[in-house]
C-alpha cells in the first residue's frame, strides 16, 4: 500500500488561493476547448465516430486476455520482446534491467503518463540512472522538479516568463534566453540535440499497440518523441494493457478522435508507428512492458471498467469548472481533472485518493466531450458510493464532518432528542441570523456549510409545534361551538322534530 496523498481540500485551497495559476490555466485550457470545438464541428459525423471508439475500446477490454496474448505473439514474431509487470516495481525493475544490458547508464524518454504513473525517473535515478524528458513540456517540469498538471500540456500552470527564468537558470548556454516562445524552444533543442545523438536507451509509452500486427502507436506534437523511438539502439516502451487495439483498422478511428478532441487539429503532426525490430533501421532491440498496476482490478469493477476506455485526451480537463479553478497539482495523483477523479481512485487504491470521486462535478460537460463517450458523472456516482460503504471519506483518521453526521443520525432517530435538537438550533441561531438567513456566520469548522451558501434560519415554530397547536386551538373552538349550539332535548324542541330527508 502507498502512502495517502493529501486530501483534495487541501490541494484545492492552494490552488484557488493562486491567481496566476488560475490565469494561466483560463487561458491555456480555453484556447484547447476552442480549437477543439472548431475542428469537432467540421466533422458531419462526429457522434459516430464517437460511438465506434467507445465500441472499439469496449471490445478489447471486455476481451483483454486474448488480444494481450495475441499482442505477445505478434510482436515477438517481430523480433520485439515483452515483459509482463504487475505492479510499479516490477515495470521500473525491467526497464533498470534492460538499461544495464544495453551498457549505459542514461535514457531518453518520449513523454509517458505511464511511466510518470510508476515514478520511473525516480526509480531510475536510484540506480544511478539518468533520465531525461524530451518533450518540452515534461523537460520544463524536470527542470523545476514540478509535478505535471495536465494530461496534454504538462506545464501548462507555467507560463512562458517562468518558463524563461527556469531555463536561464538550468539549461547551459542558456542564461540569456528571452521569453519568446521561439527562443525558448531553440535552447531546449540545443540542450536535447546532445542527448538525441548520444544516449543509447530509448524509454515510451504508447498510445496504442495492435493486437493483430505487433504494431505500436505514439502521436505527439514535437517530433522530439521520434527522435527517441528511432536514434537510441534499444527502445523500451512501457505501456498500460488497456491500450491494446484488437486490430490495425482500429486506428483510423482513434486517429481521427485523439488529434481532435486533445489539441484541437485535424491530424496529429507526427505521428509514430514501429513493429518489431528491422536490421539497419532505427533501434536494433525493442522491448515492450505489459504493465498492469491495478488495471485488472478495475476491469473487475463492472460499473468502474469503463474508465479504463481513456484514450488521454484530456478534453475533459478542459472543460471542467473544478480544475480550471484548482489546477492538477490538487488531485495528488498523475492523473487531474474529471477522468484522475475516476482513475486514480481505481488504480491505487479507493484508500489512497478517497476524496477524488467528490473532486469533480456532475454537470456532465466531461461526458459530452469524451471521445469515446465514458460516463464519467456515473462512475464517479459509483465510486462515492463505494467509499461511504467503506466508512466514507478519511475512513481511519478524524474526520469531524462524518463524526457530526453520526451524531445526527442518532438524533435523528428519535423524536423527542429531534424536537429538542430543533429548540436547541432555534436558540443557538439566533444571534447568527439576519434578516431570516444565516449568511456566512456559522463559527469554526461549520463555516464550510455557509462558504458558498446562506440558509435560512430555524423558524420560530416547527411544522409539529404548529400543527400541535392548531389542532388545540380547533378541540377548544369545536367544543366552544358544540356548547353554544342547541342540541337534541334542547329548550328549543329539537329532539322531538322528525329527521329530515
Amino acid at each position: 500500500m502507498t502512502a495517502r496523498t493529501p486530501p483534495f481540500a487541501d490541494g484545492a485551497r492552494e490552488g484557488l488561493a493562486n491567481p496566476q495559476l488560475r490565469r494561466n490555466l483560463r487561458k491555456a485550457t480555453t484556447t484547447i476547448r476552442d480549437k477543439r470545438a472548431a475542428v469537432v464541428a467540421e466533422c458531419d459525423d462526429w457522434d459516430e465516430l464517437r460511438e465506434a471508439g467507445r465500441r472499439i475500446k469496449a471490445h478489447a477490454v471486455r476481451h483483454l486476455d486474448r488480444h494481450l496474448a495475441d499482442l505477445e505473439r505478434s510482436v515477438t514474431e517481430r523480433g520485439g520482446v515483452v515483459h509482463w509487470a504487475r505492479d510499479a516495481a516490477e515495470a521500473n525493475a525491467i526497464v533498470a534491467r534492460l538499461t544495464r544490458a544495453a551498457g549505459s547508464d542514461a535514457v531518453i524518454k518520449v513523454k509517458s503518463l505511464a511511466t510518470d504513473e510508476i515514478g520511473l525517473n525516480e526509480a531510475l535515478a536510484r540506480e544511478g540512472i539518468a533520465a531525461t524528458e524530451t518533450d518540452l513540456a515534461e523537460l520544463i517540469v524536470q527542470l523545476s522538479e514540478d509535478r505535471p498538471s495536465h494530461i496534454l500540456v504538462p506545464a501548462i500552470h507555467r507560463n512562458r516568463m517562468e518558463i524563461a527564468e527556469l531555463f536561464r537558470a538550468h539549461l547551459p548556454g542558456a542564461q540569456d534566453v528571452s521569453s519568446d516562445p521561439a527562443a525558448l524552444t531553440a535552447a531546449a533543442r540545443a540542450h536535447l540535440r546532445e542527448k538525441f545523438l548520444s544516449v543509447r536507451v530509448g524509454v515510451s509509452g504508447a498510445n496504442f499497440a495492435v493486437a493483430e500486427t505487433g504494431t505500436v502507436c505514439v502521436v505527439e506534437s514535437e517530433g522530439n518523441g521520434r527522435m527517441c523511438t528511432t536514434l537510441p539502439e534499444v527502445l523500451i516502451t512501457v505501456m498500460g494493457i488497456e491500450k491494446v487495439l484488437p486490430r490495425f483498422a482500429d486506428l483510423e478511428v482513434m486517429l481521427q478522435l485523439l488529434p481532435r478532441s486533445s489539441t484541437g487539429e485535424r491530424m496529429n503532426p507526427y505521428t509514430s508507428l514501429w513493429t518489431g525490430v528491422r536490421e539497419h533501421d532505427g533501434p536494433q532491440a525493442f522491448h515492450l512492458i505489459l504493465l498492469d498496476n491495478g488495471r485488472t482490478s478495475v476491469l473487475a469493477d463492472e460499473a468502474g471498467r469503463d474508465a479504463l476506455h481513456c484514450i488521454r485526451c484530456s478534453a475533459c480537463l478542459n472543460v471542467c469548472p473544478v480544475y480550471e479553478r484548482t489546477g492538477g497539482h490538487a488531485y495528488g495523483a498523475t492523473y487531474p481533472g474529471p477522468i484522475g477523479a475516476i482513475l486514480a481512485p481505481q488504480l491505487a487504491g479507493l484508500q489512497d485518493h478517497d476524496d477524488l470521486p467528490w473532486a469533480s462535478s456532475l454537470c456532465g460537460a466531461c461526458y459530452e466531450v469524451c471521445p469515446v463517450k465514458i460516463d464519467i458523472p456515473s462512475i464517479l456516482v459509483h465510486l462515492r458510493r463505494r467509499v461511504v460503504a467503506q466508512g466514507g471519506p478519511g475512513h481511519g483518521r478524524l474526520d469531524p464532518e462524518r463524526l457530526a453526521m453520526a451524531a445526527l443520525g442518532r438524533v435523528f432517530l428519535h423524536r423527542r432528542r429531534y424536537e429538542a435538537a430543533q429548540k436547541a438550533a432555534r436558540v443557538g441561531a439566533w444571534p447568527l441570523s439576519r434578516d431570516g438567513r444565516i449568511e456566512r456566520r456559522l463559527p469554526g469548522p461549520l463555516k464550510g456549510w455557509t462558504a458558498m451558501r446562506d440558509l435560512k434560519a430555524p423558524p420560530a415554530e416547527s411544522f409539529r409545534e404548529w400543527w400541535a397547536a392548531s389542532r388545540s386551538q380547533g378541540d377548544r373552538d369545536a367544543g366552544s361551538s358544540l356548547r353554544e349550539r342547541p342540541g337534541r332535548g334542547g329548550s328549543e324542541g329539537g329532539g322531538d322534530s322528525e329527521p329530515r330527508a
